[in-house]
């Protein structure tokens, strides 16, 4: 069986590729995750802000006045407890290359335009095969129109595709007035890749302490609907890849996004419930399906269902919503 596709100018084996998350920060999880059948591996994001704040800097932050008060630097969790990185990410990123054979992808998490996507030249000289760019932007000024808000996400990959040759992807949320067009400019721009998509981390509200708490859940299949529809509609008119993620749990969920049209598709939280094995188990599931129904590779279902193939193209659009409503009954009591 033929399991190969074509992702950011790579020949991958599998559409199989790991998404940046925790798992990565260990040389021997990425090795693992290789030895499972993963395609490739998006490293953990080093963000912007970790790339403005200079480690001297904090040092003498968190040193100063200490010498008049010397139980002062108890109340701080020690230098290396803090997530800085970037000169480690440099190398991790050679680390992660001298490991395993498969490509490694890095991530910059940013949202803002400036000297920190210099930042991404860095990471093409440790030996990153292709970047990803997770813009992960909040607008919450009243006076922010939506134009602007797009020609942040155009700026911040240009400057990025100045600064590197090696290939880079984009990491996006839905919510645009209109995706389609905003997918369009990103490609215009020089996008190697659209990732669909972002999962925006959603504050909660503790009761007891009447405090707002960080709160990111795992995804259900049931979030891959969302990046299914997308991957669809945009099949066949981008010249930039298309990478599904959220919501990918089980090799079904692998096959849905293939027959839309995606070029790979992205595992996170699969793997973190059940574990790296659960790659190797969604390729195993992946051939048993294409042989039973008689494929021999991947292509020949990548975009099969898409809209620009789907006997039906209105059933990616609100067509299809008013059909649904109508036709939902409730259950027997």
């Amino acid at each position: 069986m033929d399991l190969t596709t074509n992702y950011l100018g790579l020949k991958l084996r599998t559409p199989l590729v790991v998404s940046a998350s925790p798992l990565s920060e260990e040389i021997d999880n990425i090795k693992r995750m290789a030895d499972a059948g993963a395609s490739a591996v998006v490293l953990y994001s080093i963000f912007e802000e970790q790339l403005r704040q200079d480690r001297l800097e904090l040092n003498r932050n968190l040193e100063s006045g200490t010498n008049s008060f010397a139980e002062a630097l108890t109340y701080f969790p020690e230098p290396d407890e803090f997530l800085l990185g970037p000169e480690e990410y440099l190398k991790h990123i050679a680390a992660a290359k001298k490991a395993t054979k498969i490509p490694i992808i890095a991530s910059l998490n940013g949202s803002s335009t400036g000297g920190w996507t210099s930042y991404a030249k860095q990471i093409q000289q440790a030996g990153a095969d292709a970047l990803e760019l997770n813009i992960y932007y909040i607008p919450t000024d009243l006076r922010l129109t939506g134009t602007e808000v797009e020609l942040t996400y155009i700026e911040i990959l240009k400057e990025v595709k100045a600064a590197v040759k090696i290939p880079v992807a984009v990491k996006l949320s839905p919510f645009f007035s209109n995706f389609a067009n905003m997918a369009k400019r990103l490609d215009d721009a020089g996008a190697d890749g659209l990732v669909l998509f972002n999962r925006f981390y959603q504050p909660d509200i503790e009761l007891e302490t009447l405090e707002v708490k960080p709160n990111l859940l795992l995804s259900t299949p049931m979030a891959m609907r969302l990046p299914l529809r997308w991957v669809a509609i945009l099949y066949g008119k981008l010249r930039a890849n298309l990478a599904a993620t959220s919501g990918i749990h089980r090799a079904v969920d692998v096959i849905k996004m293939l027959l839309a049209g995606a070029d790979v598709t992205m595992l996170c939280s699969t793997i973190i419930r059940h574990g790296i094995p659960q790659i190797a188990m969604i390729e195993r599931d992946l051939v048993a399906w294409l042989e039973e129904h008689e494929y021999e590779s991947v292509t020949q279902i990548k975009g099969s269902l898409s809209q620009k193939n789907c006997a039906e193209p209105a059933a990616f659009e609100r067509a299809q919503y008013m059909k649904a409503l109508t036709g939902y009954t409730l259950p027997p009591t």
